[in-house]
């Protein structure tokens, strides 16, 4: 990469004194909250851009107010610091941040689930709008679209789904059907760029059993709006992505109304090992793993990395069938 083409990035450097404790802890939740990171001990760092600089101008001048100091540079090359690294930071902090909404909407979805009574629906109702709230303030500071961030949208979106179909059924009986997408042939499918395991699986999905023809578009994670005769998967506001405790690939199986085992116990290993939930305990998730690891490595293009895992799928899938015909 040339100089020209390097990313450029803002550093705040800071210094607090000791006293009073509670500046402290107000500039590191206001660095939280930006969705900066650490690179070197007071140093912290984010994409730069006209919010951001304004953003850490802002601290910089509360900081100096409550009696320390601060700066506020940019930089091309951060040094220690490839550009793949330091967004791999942000990757990683945005990833524990969705994991933490995620196995929080776990557990409020398995209150819901265990027939709880009305005072438990209402709890669960407050902490779903608080956990649409969070989930939303973490998406706002994604500036890569990080892996974690469809699964935590997926599971928010479930819940809010449940609750709402569970308070039409107290309300009338009946349960409301969400309505499917439209025509599924002759479409372009658009996903985010670096395609892994569930992108890989569903791209499979489709082109070998809903659209033969399907063409594929792989854009940024965040900010893309969809053209006609677009359809987005596996992406934060798709029409087919994460739903509840399913990944992607399930939710185009059901979708479809494919009701072949050897289909499903794709869908299982794909699901545990998108998830990483341990839900079907799949045997063979190990290795499809590992293979997946392996193909994502070797090649930085989508289009590559989806044709050899097609192979890999088609190979699974014949597995399958096979054992289901020697039944």
């Amino acid at each position: 990469m040339s100089r020209d083409a390097t990313r450029r990035w803002l550093l705040l450097i800071h210094q607090l004194p000791a006293k009073p404790a509670y500046a402290r802890v107000k500039v590191w939740r206001r660095l939280q909250s930006l969705g900066a990171v650490t690179v070197k001990g007071s140093v912290y760092a984010l994409p730069a851009t006209g919010e951001t600089r304004e953003d850490f101008a802002w601290l910089a001048k509360e900081i100096v107010e409550s009696g320390g100091e601060a700066i506020v540079c940019e930089a091309a090359l951060v040094e220690g610091l490839s550009d793949a690294e330091m967004q791999a930071l942000f990757d990683a902090a945005r990833d524990a941040d969705y994991a933490r909404i995620a196995g929080e909407t776990r557990d409020a979805g398995a209150r819901l689930a265990a027939d709880a009574p009305d005072d438990v629906l209402a709890e669960v109702t407050t902490h779903t709008a608080r956990l649409r709230k969070q989930l939303d303030a973490i998406v706002a500071i994604d500036f890569f679209g990080a892996e974690g961030r469809a699964t935590a949208e997926g599971l928010v979106s479930g819940l809010e789904a449940a609750l709402k179909q569970e308070g039409e059924t107290m309300q009338d009986g009946k349960t409301a059907a969400t309505p499917p997408p439209g025509p599924l042939k002759d479409q372009v499918w658009v996903t985010r760029q670096g395609v892994q395991v569930d992108r890989i699986a569903s791209a499979w999905l489709i082109r070998r059993f809903i659209d033969p023809g399907a063409r594929f578009k792989f854009v940024r994670g965040t900010g893309y709006k969809p053209q006609p005769g677009e359809l987005r998967f596996d992406m934060f506001e798709g029409e087919f992505t994460h739903l509840g405790d399913r990944c992607t690939f399930e939710v185009m199986l059901g979708h479809a109304g494919f009701v072949d085992p050897a289909l499903r116990a794709i869908g299982e290993i794909i699901h545990d090992i998108d998830l990483k939930d341990g839900k079907y305990g799949r045997a063979e998730a190990a290795g499809v793993r590992s293979l997946i690891a392996g193909i994502t490595a070797s090649s930085t293009d989508d289009e590559q990395r989806l044709a050899r895992g097609a192979a890999l799928l088609d190979d699974l899938y014949s597995s399958f069938s096979g054992r289901e015909e020697d039944r």
